[in-house]
């Protein structure tokens, strides 16, 4: 296994996570917040920040890390995703067809085409280190008529992006380029579009998937994606956050996540923690951390640090008593700090990983 991913900003240490700061801020953290907690990567979202405030404008300022000033590597999510949970809520906001993507995201809106094409370019504007092809993802349970188009479709597009970056990047910096393996739960069509993408070249892959939980049936997809390509490629799980998931994930050979969970469980006060010393043979044991919902009660006048021992900017100077009075006033601070927390506890999670692999 590669030990780190390179990239126009800097090598990135592997296994890592990424916190998603979808339109360009993680929710409540400045870059500094976020450097600090041990975050090496960032996951941004091509289709939002061409929404708003516009690729171009991005483009215009500096790219992203100079709009975010963030220093480290940027991954960006194609967007496809976002695109077709529109048009999964209602024809009206959009379409999927041979050329790409149409979509709005109001029907007050015109539709708009994301095409391969639309797609890489609005990346690169971004600047990002990391860009994914345009994919088209389907509900594992969707018809077998309906999953064979998407991945069709799916490597019909994914040939488009790579012929596109070839020709955009010629003469310029270069970012990575991942593709993503589709199929449901059909594993000889996962096997034919993850033959077909290794034939196109790329990169790094990504499981690709309409999110279905954190069940055994997703992880069982996801480890015979990982061995359907070679064991020295990068593989991305695209949503697969919770500790114990990543740890199977891990174990099948997948270096990079991407998930929502941390950050957005920190907003509502639930926070991740060791289960006692947090070392190598504990994250990869069977059990080894719990959760906190500082919400309750029972913490108004708990007096001990949210996680004992973890040398976070929370942890440090807080009580688990005062993360509950912000939370029950509402107070942003509160989201902060515990979001903070999490992030320095996937940062530690993961630096454990890594000493294991």
């Amino acid at each position: 296994m590669i030990p780190s991913l390179s990239t126009p900003h800097g090598a990135l240490p592997l296994p890592a996570f990424l916190p998603d700061a979808t339109r360009g801020v993680v929710k409540t953290l400045d870059s500094g917040d976020l450097a600090a907690t041990g975050i090496r990567a960032i996951m941004v979202n091509a289709l939002h920040l061409s929404h708003a405030p516009g690729a171009s404008v991005v483009e215009s300022l500096g790219g992203v890390h100079r709009f975010m000033g963030w220093d480290g590597p940027v991954v960006s999510d194609s967007g496809g995703y976002q695109a077709l949970s529109l048009v999964a809520q209602s024809s009206s906001l959009g379409r999927v067809t041979d050329e790409g993507l149409w979509y709005r995201f109001d029907k007050r809106e015109d539709k708009k085409l994301l095409t391969p094409e639309k797609c890489v370019e609005r990346q690169l504007q971004l600047g990002s280190d990391v860009i994914i092809a345009l994919d088209e993802c389907t509900h594992p349970k969707a018809p077998a008529e309906t999953q064979r188009d998407s991945v069709r479709r799916t490597l019909e597009w994914a040939g488009r992006s790579k012929a596109e970056l070839d020709r955009m990047a010629l003469n310029g910096r270069r970012p990575r380029l991942f593709a993503v393996v589709q199929g449901g739960d059909d594993l000889a069509l996962r096997r034919e579009c993850a033959d077909g993408l290794l034939g196109i070249g790329f990169d790094g892959f990504g499981f690709g998937g309409w999110p279905v939980g954190d069940g055994g049936a997703l992880l069982e997809s996801v480890s015979a994606v990982a061995a359907m390509l070679p064991k020295d490629a990068p593989k991305l799980a695209l949503g697969v956050g919770r500790p114990d998931n990543v740890v199977a994930a891990w174990r099948a050979g997948y270096r990079i996540f991407d998930c929502t969970l941390p950050t957005r469980d920190g907003r509502h006060g639930r926070l991740y923690v060791f289960r006692g010393p947090a070392t190598v043979a504990a994250v990869t044991g069977p059990s080894f951390y719990d959760t906190l919902d500082l919400s309750d009660e029972r913490f108004v006048r708990d007096a001990a640090p949210p996680e004992p021992g973890c040398d976070c900017a929370c942890c440090k100077r807080y009580t688990r008593a005062y993360l509950h009075h912000l939370l029950a006033v509402g107070d942003a601070t509160g989201a902060r700090l515990a979001t903070i927390h999490n992030l320095r506890f996937f940062a530690r999670f993961f630096e454990l990983l890594g000493a294991a692999a």
